[in-house]
C-alpha cells in the first residue's frame, strides 16, 4: 500500500496548504482509472469495468491518509448523451467548494488525466481537456499520465518476470511521452509537464505517479474559476 509512501512529505505539504490534498482522476473510458486507484490503495476501492460497459458512473472519493484524497470520475467516450452527462458530473466536482476565513476554495487541487498506452482515443482525451477541464480549472494544475504501459506495443517487449518494459518498449514509451506532450499542446494549447508512464495492472512505476502528485502539490489553496 502507498499509504506510507513519502508520508512525511505529503503531511508537511498538506499542512502548508491548510487542508487535505485532493486529486481528481479522469480520462476516457477504459484508460484504467479504477485500476490505478485500486493499485495505489492495494485493494479494490473502485470497481473495474468488464467488457464494453464502464463501471464508474459517479464521482467518488477515497482517502489514502490524513493528507491525501483521490476522486474517481466517470470516463468519456460512451456516446454523446453519456458524455454530456459525465461531463456535467466532472464539472460539478471541479466547482465543489468549501469556505475558509470567508473565502471560497475548490476541493480539487489537481486533475490527473489518464491516457491508455495504445492511445486509442486521443480525440476524446483532447475533448475532455479542451471542453471540460481547461475552461473550468487552472490549466497549470492539470497533469497527464500514460497507463497500460505494458500494452503500448500490443503487449510486445514487456517482461512479465520483472513486470517492467524491455529496452525496446521503454524507448517507445519515452518517445510516446514526448509526443503526447507536444500533441496536447498543439490540440489544446495547454503546456503540460512531460507525462509519466506506468502500468497499474502490473504495479509498475506507481511510485513515479505518487511522486507526480507530491512534487507538484500546489503551495496554496485553489480559488475557483468562474
Amino acid at each position: 500500500m502507498y499509504k506510507e509512501y513519502r508520508n512525511s512529505d505529503l503531511s508537511r505539504k498538506s499542512q502548508e496548504v491548510g487542508s487535505i490534498f485532493d486529486v481528481m482522476v479522469t480520462g476516457v473510458t477504459g484508460a484504467g482509472k479504477s485500476t490505478t486507484l485500486n493499485t495505489i490503495f492495494s485493494k479494490e476501492v473502485s470497481k473495474v469495468g468488464k467488457g464494453v460497459e464502464p463501471e464508474t458512473m459517479e464521482t467518488e472519493s477515497f482517502r489514502l491518509n490524513d493528507s491525501f484524497r483521490l476522486w474517481d470520475s466517470p470516463g468519456l467516450g460512451d456516446g454523446v448523451a453519456k458524455d454530456k452527462e459525465h461531463s456535467k458530473k466532472i464539472v460539478d466536482l471541479l466547482y465543489k467548494d468549501y469556505d475558509s476565513n470567508g473565502q471560497s476554495y475548490g476541493f480539487i487541487d489537481l486533475v490527473l488525466v489518464i491516457i491508455e498506452g495504445s492511445n486509442r482515443d486521443m480525440g476524446t482525451t483532447y475533448k475532455l481537456l479542451n471542453d471540460v477541464i481547461v475552461p473550468n480549472f487552472q490549466k497549470e494544475r492539470v497533469f497527464v499520465a500514460i497507463n497500460q504501459a505494458d500494452m503500448a506495443m500490443k503487449g510486445r517487449y514487456w517482461c512479465y518476470d520483472s513486470n517492467s518494459p524491455k529496452f525496446e518498449l521503454k524507448q517507445y514509451l519515452e518517445e510516446q511521452a514526448s509526443s503526447i506532450q507536444r500533441r496536447v499542446k498543439e490540440a489544446t494549447g495547454v503546456d503540460i509537464i512531460r507525462p509519466i508512464y506506468y502500468s497499474a495492472e502490473h504495479n509498475y512505476n506507481i511510485e513515479k505517479l505518487m511522486d507526480l502528485f507530491i512534487d507538484y502539490m500546489p503551495k496554496e489553496k485553489r480559488t475557483l474559476v468562474y
